[in-house]
């Protein structure tokens, strides 16, 4: 069931500063109903009760990727353990969960702690400009359901929505593709009651996507092919986590939550050193896993041997190696070739075999966009995210009161969005303690050796790399991708910085003199 939508009609923008108190004014500005969003305000309303704050979603309900996705099989590829909260365990069996089950569970942790009364549907951020002199935000909101637009103000902006597009996913132009009459759809726009039963289905694709789809519409299509340009690595993984639900019987649901999700934070660390340090020893592992999955004499090296190391991209987990079973049983097969052109009957390959179809599926991948597309403004000057730094993860460079929540992309996303969460709120109470209203990180070698914010080879990240923000050679301005080094730079390191100014506007400390 959708969580309830709650309207607020908000008064016009007016220009006279007398009329400003018209306009709703809040400590906190959350964009984005999702995994991160749920638990940046459960950590605000919890560590600091007094902080008002409304969570701005653009969609008509929460749970973000959870709830936009709907295509056949859609699951985590990070166990729950790691991936859920941790304030909030995973009571589930399976630890690797299909999207129904983790909806159900962020909309159980926003209705718990109460979050659904701050949430408002239907809420697009369209842009946000920030005023040193009244150190606060005026944010331009647009209702995605009725068309009006308006404004709120808020001292904090905290961007929660990722940085996928949610209106539209990549897919590469491919020749010839009126020409083929079936259904082409991509799985980020899946349409209700596609009728895939008994007919040949090839799915374009390697990534996670693609090796979901395919064991999930082998179940009833007559028969699936994965086509993808280059292999990925692929690793089965248990659905349910033996070990963690023995946890949790013996020690109670929350200890052993606690122990489970501590177990699955080294074990996959253990498997990102391996795969870093030794990543000749790791291809050899991973080959050898799927050599025993699949058929005897099938050829592993054409289809299942990247030509990049372990971890250069994201593995893919198949729970219980269903993509492996359903290739045993012939329900589905593997070709790694180049699209010549679509036809009438399928899909000509470059090597001249032509793949017959009567649904094709383009599981190409995602667009990436920074923060929802929001265009933001300090002082009246526009913000070019390729020419700020990130601080931190969780800032940029000469942006005041502006955070945002990314997670990892080499391990469980919400491992890193709760020391991100944890570390905001004691920033916040930090500047409540001191008397400051805002703050702004400042490197102070601007010249620094920088790349790439995300610095990932998957196709994704590439096609954007020049539209974010990038990352410095040294703390704070690196982006840690590991959850132990985060643990104590964001958890146990202070809030204050040589590279964070903090400072008090002179209106807010003309009107308390």
């Amino acid at each position: 069931m959708d969580a309830p939508v709650h309207r607020h009609r908000l008064e016009p923008p007016v220009s006279t500063s007398s009329a400003r108190s018209a306009v709703e004014h809040l400590d906190v500005l959350v964009v984005g109903a999702g995994i991160s969003g749920i638990g940046a305000a459960r950590y605000l309303k919890t560590e600091l009760p007094s902080k008002s704050f409304a969570i701005l979603e653009a969609r008509q309900a929460s749970g973000g990727t959870w709830d936009l996705f709907r295509y056949p099989g859609i699951r985590s590829d990070s166990d729950l353990h790691t991936f859920g909260y941790e304030f909030k365990p995973w009571r589930d069996e399976q630890s690797i969960a299909d999207a129904p089950r983790i909806l159900e569970y962020l909309r159980q942790a926003a209705a718990e702690n109460g979050l659904d009364a701050h949430t408002r549907y239907h809420h697009k951020v369209l842009g946000a400009s920030w005023s040193t002199a009244e150190a606060r935000w005026t944010v331009e909101v647009e209702r995605t359901d009725t068309g009006e637009r308006t404004v709120l103000t808020c001292g904090w902006l905290f961007c929660a929505g990722g940085y996928y597009r949610y209106d539209e996913g990549f897919t590469p132009r491919f020749e010839g593709l009126d020409r083929f009459p079936g259904p082409v759809v991509h799985p980020q726009h899946w349409p209700e009651g596609l009728d895939y039963a008994g007919k040949r289905v090839v799915v374009i694709g390697s990534g996670a996507t693609a090796v979901t789809l395919v064991p999930a519409m082998a179940g009833t299509a007559c028969h699936v092919t994965m086509l993808q340009r280059t292999p990925t690595y692929v690793l089965p993984v248990p659905r349910a986590d033996l070990v963690a639900n023995a946890l949790k019987r013996y020690f109670g649901e929350r200890r052993g939550y606690a122990l489970s999700r501590r177990k699955n934070i080294l074990q996959q660390r253990l498997v990102w050193s391996l795969c870093q340090r030794f990543p000749k020893t790791a291809r050899r592992l991973i080959r050898w896993v799927n050599t025993r999955q699949l058929p005897p004499g099938y050829p592993v090296d054409l289809h299942f041997n990247p030509p990049y190391d372990p971890w250069d991209q994201r593995l893919c987990a198949v729970p219980d190696g269903d993509l492996f079973r359903v290739i045993r049983e012939g329900r589905a097969a593997v070709v790694t070739d180049r699209i010549a052109t679509f036809t009438e009957r399928g899909i000509l390959l470059e090597s001249g075999q032509e793949l017959e179809a009567d649904v094709i599926v383009t599981a190409t991948g995602l667009n990436v966009q920074a923060f929802g597309g929001v265009r933001l403004t300090v002082d009246g000057h526009e913000v070019r995210l390729p020419d700020t730094l990130s601080y931190k993860g969780m800032m940029l460079s000469g942006v005041p009161n502006f955070a945002f929540a990314i997670g990892y992309t080499n391990s469980s996303w919400t491992l890193k969005i709760g020391l991100l969460c944890e570390h905001f709120c004691r920033l916040l109470a930090h500047m409540d303690n001191h008397g400051y209203d805002t703050c702004r990180p400042e490197p102070s070698d601007p010249g620094m050796a920088t790349r790439p914010l995300l610095d990932f080879g998957a196709g994704y990240v590439r096609r954007a790399v020049d539209s974010l923000p990038r990352q410095g050679d040294r703390m704070p301005w690196l982006t840690s991708m590991d959850y132990r080094d985060d643990v104590k730079l964001l958890r146990s390191g202070s809030v204050a910085d040589p590279e964070l100014a903090f400072s008090r506007a002179a209106v807010r400390a003309e009107a308390t003199a």
